[in-house]
């Protein structure tokens, strides 16, 4: 049987649109973030010697990270549709935004969340300022222009096409979700990211979206 095993507000969200997507059948077990820390509970760490989400069960095999559960779950439950041809160039596009993800962008909305958190942290009074310090050199030096430089050019690659690989869905895509999404509460997409923008909304309106958001309980991402 199919497993997934779910943690609210998190990563796991996009394998479920996944499944979906595939049309699978499967099983969700759920876990709730410890109120205090937001970390997930001890009983994944039985799962997953990382204790994190997602991670699926498919039988006796137990796969993590998001984009390795994507190449796994495609590579055996695909049939093409969600895969681009070998030796194309769409092939090559969705390897690279299948790793961009999470190996470019989202390292830059963790910081962020961080940094907001630490905004925000109860601590003496007299280290306040020092910490809102420390979190507006962050912003100013490093975290602000490289967030915008990737929105650009995140921005400029859906100039191209409807989707990152293309103009057909792929699980690259739903891998680019995530991160998008994550985008969207700190920046005013809208604004000033048309065609991210559009693309959530794209993305939003699949009844396998839907679906899975239905099914995985509500969602507030990224959340300070």
């Amino acid at each position: 049987m199919l497993t997934i095993h779910h943690l609210e507000n998190s990563r796991s969200q996009r394998i479920l649109w996944l499944l979906e997507e595939l049309g699978l059948e499967y099983e969700i077990r759920r876990y709730k973030r410890d109120k205090t820390t937001g970390l997930a509970p001890p009983e994944l760490i039985a799962i997953h010697p990382l204790g994190k989400a997602p991670v699926i069960t498919d039988d006796d095999v137990t796969v993590a990270e998001s984009g390795a559960i994507i190449e796994y779950l495609v590579g055996k439950y695909d049939n093409g549709r969600l895969l681009p041809a070998e030796g194309t160039p769409a092939r090559l596009a969705y390897t690279y935004w299948l790793h961009y993800a999470e190996g470019s962008f989202m390292p830059l909305m963790i910081v962020s969340l961080i940094m907001s958190r630490i905004e925000t942290a109860p601590m003496p009074f007299f280290v306040k300022p020092i910490a809102k310090g420390i979190v507006a050199k962050v912003r100013a030096g490093y975290l602000g222009i490289n967030t915008k430089r990737h929105l650009a050019y995140m921005e400029k690659e859906l100039d191209k096409s409807v989707w990152f690989c293309g103009d057909t869905l792929t699980a690259a895509d739903i891998q680019m979700s995530f991160a998008i999404e994550a985008a969207a509460v700190r920046t005013d997409l809208a604004e000033t990211c048309p065609n991210l923008d559009a693309f959530l909304e794209r993305i939003r309106a699949l009844p396998t979206y839907q679906a899975a958001l239905e099914k995985g309980g509500p969602y507030q991402l990224m959340g300070d």
